[in-house]
């Protein structure tokens, strides 16, 4: 059972990565905030792995986080989730805004991540509650949400949901709120997708 790895990237693509640990490549999923946080080409890394395995196969998940491993490995446990889609649900929403959204019960946060429907995002909500327990959460990884971080949330959310990657669309929304002080949603939408359209 394969639980870390440490090399080099030798290749990445979104929600997968080759590690080169001292010449063999180990193919990873990872969620895309892995994808994005985990460096360039040729850069050092070290990952905490889930070994995932099937009859016909054996698949890898890397994580940078101890937080994101354990909510991939609660996520799975549910059932209708596969490996698949809780990489999917990473990333889609940040792990502790994840922990949050849960703990408030907040279905409509969990439909905003592509893939998941009503249905899954009850089911998340009840079952990962009782889970949460005994996740070992680093202190200030959750705290309570402010307007502001509702709204650049909320914003990120509607712009995955037409198709933007997160990346781009939180360079849109950070450059739509500079200097913004008393930005509707509305208002912010629109400066966004201005800034998506130059």
């Amino acid at each position: 059972m394969i639980a870390f790895l440490r090399g080099r990237v030798l290749d990445k693509q979104p929600n997968k990565i080759t590690v080169d640990v001292q010449g063999v490549g180990y193919e990873v999923h990872v969620p895309l905030s892995t994808y994005y946080d985990v460096g360039e080409e040729g850069m050092e890394i070290a990952l905490r792995v889930h070994t995932h395995v099937r009859e016909e196969s054996l698949q890898l998940f890397g994580f940078l986080t101890s937080l994101e491993q354990q909510l991939f490995e609660r996520l799975i446990g549910i059932s209708g989730i596969g490996p698949k889609l809780a990489i999917a649900v990473l990333s889609g929403i940040d792990s502790a805004e994840l922990v949050g959204a849960v703990q408030r019960g907040d279905v409509a946060r969990l439909t905003s991540v592509p893939g998941i429907g009503r249905k899954t995002a009850e089911r998340i909500v009840l079952e990962l509650k009782d889970r949460l327990a005994t996740l070992v959460i680093p202190a200030g990884a959750v705290a309570a949400a402010s307007p502001a971080d509702r709204l650049r949330s909320d914003l990120l959310s509607a712009l995955q949901n037409l198709g933007y990657h997160r990346p781009l669309a939180e360079k849109a929304i950070d450059a739509a709120l500079k200097g913004a002080s008393d930005d509707t949603f509305e208002t912010a939408l629109r400066g966004a997708l201005r800034e998506l359209m130059r």
